[in-house]
């Protein structure tokens, strides 16, 4: 986690001439500079601790977001640490873009959100799984 004490260990930005991606829950740009640990996050998917998997693509979703809570918090770290996010959506639809816009900003608030890559994909290592999320975070 961020604390008062030490520097961010990276800043978030949008630049001026670039469009404004703030509704569509991403960063353009994470620039990393005072840190001590990295934290690299496998691909975070919608099964829960048992290997179930919902069909249901907001509930993979949602699970898939608590997989990369738990992780950090294994670490010590939270959202607010990770600097860049890897998103990976079978058979992506806008539907389902709005779904992760809505999940990015209800755990992300008010705070800047992490620079992110959408990668739509015909299927993911384990059949049924719908959604996979990586994420790099820095943290003092």
């Amino acid at each position: 986690m961020q604390h008062a004490a030490s520097p961010a260990p990276f800043e978030l930005s949008n630049p001026k001439k670039l469009y404004n991606p703030r509704p569509f829950a991403y960063s353009h740009m994470a620039e990393v500079r005072h840190f001590s640990r990295i934290l690299h996050i496998s691909g975070q998917g919608g099964e829960n601790q048992r290997g179930h998997l919902s069909q249901d693509f907001a509930e993979q979703l949602c699970q898939a977001m608590t997989n990369l809570e738990h992780a950090l918090a294994h670490a010590d770290a939270s959202f607010l640490d990770i600097a860049v996010l890897r998103v990976l959506v079978v058979d992506h639809s806008p539907k389902k873009h709005q779904f992760l816009i809505q999940e990015i900003q209800k755990r992300w608030k008010e705070h800047n959100f992490p620079a992110c890559t959408l990668i739509p994909v015909p299927c993911l290592a384990i059949p049924g799984m719908l959604i996979e999320i990586e994420a790099t975070a820095y943290c003092n």
